[in-house]
């Protein structure tokens, strides 16, 4: 049962926007790591001699384990605590974001990402599930929308400070940079926010299918970036062989186990299964054009690591702006049409992407990609996430929330190993401009039929009839960073003062 209003803190006072504090810089933290690390990429490569293989687990070495265990940093916060696992995973990000920033080879550096990934895990549930449970009802929807709009204005600063950052001094500071912020989220939530857990969280964790997903997914990523240096290799397969087992075991378990990571009931919705497979569609080509698209801005076009930071600023911008009212649009109309049209308004944005090479112009070549690939973006999300928890019986809107997160980073995840093979980007390639704008452009047309695909299956598979009931304490955050779709959901909560 929720907790007394007495127990709850409200939005106007103090004690409210100490919460609200606490969880922006938190998420924001998180936010900010996500979009500056690209930035970064060419200087890492120059500073420890690495290919684009090992570019690729700098940022998919993160993405890995954040995917693979942020399901089950959500099961442990309902359990546990949500402030103690938000604090947790602070500490736990800061200490791997030390090691990163002093990661003396290429090699650390990948092991302090795939540390920093767990320490998301544990972060990234958190924020929102406090603030749900923290405020009153009455208050609820004015904390979220003030976390929203803050948390996303983190992560649009990203690349901008990652460029100004890695300019004015060294890569380093990308990292380090999250030591100040994570210690005021300690201080902050530590005096400031009240403690709540969910009364009716399972004593138990799906430990075999939480291993099972981590192990399947790191054997696939391993095997499509390294078979693209290494072919037919006997580990490269054997990796491969040993990933798609262990996903077909993780189906296993979670159809068999009393208290699965992932309800598979949940796919008996065609609307849910449709919706997931359109997120892993358009993530997919997203995450791994993006990485590239960093890469192409300094490698082909000239660009600083700071311009090349902000060029991408106008698609976050757009989101932040817009993407609520493309919500409130798609609640009176219904999901179908944004969800066909968002991806094909993107995909023409990605097609204008061919524009950019050597000496391109911000102008005329970069901004005009850049801003119809936004409002593609903006048009699909917001339908896209609400259409995943209207299609989820109203027990499991936690658990669909975070299968679709979980679908989102995935396919990036997946994406950004295979995507650059295919196109013939692998190894040293990076350092020939006109090597990489060719595989660049190869690329470009890949992601672009994801897109279309992803348009196409809404178009035939999205119902705009709502299969679940009404979600009544559901929070959508329409306006968070490009990353993929976040959304919590407000669960029973006992709070308690700490």
């Amino acid at each position: 049962m929720t907790a007394p209003a007495a127990a709850q803190v409200r939005f106007g006072e103090a004690s409210g926007r100490w919460v609200i504090l606490a969880t922006v810089l938190g998420s924001g933290m998180a936010f900010l790591d996500a979009t500056v690390v690209n930035v970064a990429l060419p200087r890492i490569g120059d500073d420890f001699g690495a290919n684009l293989g090992d570019l690729q687990w700098v940022v998919n070495g993160y993405t890995l384990t954040l995917a693979s265990f942020i399901l089950l940093g959500g099961s442990l916060a309902d359990r546990f605590g949500r402030k103690r696992l938000f604090l947790l995973g602070t500490i736990w990000f800061a200490s791997a974001s030390v090691l990163c920033g002093l990661a003396p080879n290429i090699e650390t550096l990948i092991g302090a990402r795939l540390l920093q990934g767990v320490g998301g895990a544990l972060l990234t549930p958190g924020s929102l599930a406090i603030i749900s449970a923290s405020f009153t009802r009455a208050d609820r929807s004015r904390a979220i929308g003030a976390w929203s709009g803050l948390a996303g204005i983190a992560g649009a600063a990203g690349p901008f400070l990652g460029g100004w950052l890695i300019q004015v001094s060294t890569w380093r500071l990308v990292f380090l940079i999250n030591l100040p912020l994570a210690a005021a989220v300690v201080w902050v939530t530590r005096r400031h926010v009240p403690e709540s857990v969910d009364p009716t969280a399972s004593s138990k964790f799906d430990l075999p299918g939480t291993l099972l997903g981590a192990l399947g997914l790191a054997g696939l990523t391993y095997a499509s970036t390294a078979g693209g240096e290494r072919g037919a290799d006997p580990v490269v397969v054997a990796a491969g062989v040993i990933g798609v087992l262990s996903l077909v075991g993780f189906v296993w378990v979670e159809r068999t186990s009393d208290h699965p990571l992932v309800p598979t009931g949940l796919f008996a919705s065609r609307q849910f299964t449709v919706a997931n497979i359109v997120t892993f569609v358009v993530y997919g080509s997203l995450g791994a054009v993006l990485f590239l698209l960093v890469l192409q801005l300094q490698v082909v076009s000239g660009f600083s690591p700071l311009e090349a930071g902000i060029s991408l600023l106008p698609m976050t911008l757009i989101m932040l702006v817009l993407s609520a009212r493309s919500g409130a649009l798609a609640a009176k109309i219904g999901p179908r049409l944004q969800m066909t049209a968002g991806p094909l308004i993107a995909a023409f944005g990605m097609l204008l992407m061919l524009r950019i090479g050597p000496d391109a112009s911000y102008a005329t070549d970069v901004l005009p990609a850049v801003v119809i690939f936004g409002l593609g973006m903006t048009t699909l999300v917001a339908p896209l996430t609400a259409t995943v928890l209207a299609a989820a019986p109203r027990e499991h809107a936690g658990a669909a929330s975070g299968v679709n997160n979980a679908v989102a980073r995935t396919a990036g995840l997946l994406a950004v190993a295979l995507l650059p093979p295919i196109a013939g980007l692998t190894g040293d390639v990076y350092r020939d401009p006109v090597a990489f704008a060719t595989g660049f452009q190869m690329a470009v047309w890949i992601g672009t039929g994801l897109l279309v695909a992803g348009g196409l299956l809404s178009a035939v598979g999205i119902s705009n009839r709502t299969e679940g009931a009404e979600r009544q304490e559901t929070a959508h955050c329409y306006s968070c960073p490009v990353e993929g779709p976040h959304l919590e959901t407000v669960q029973p909560a006992r709070v308690q003062r700490t």
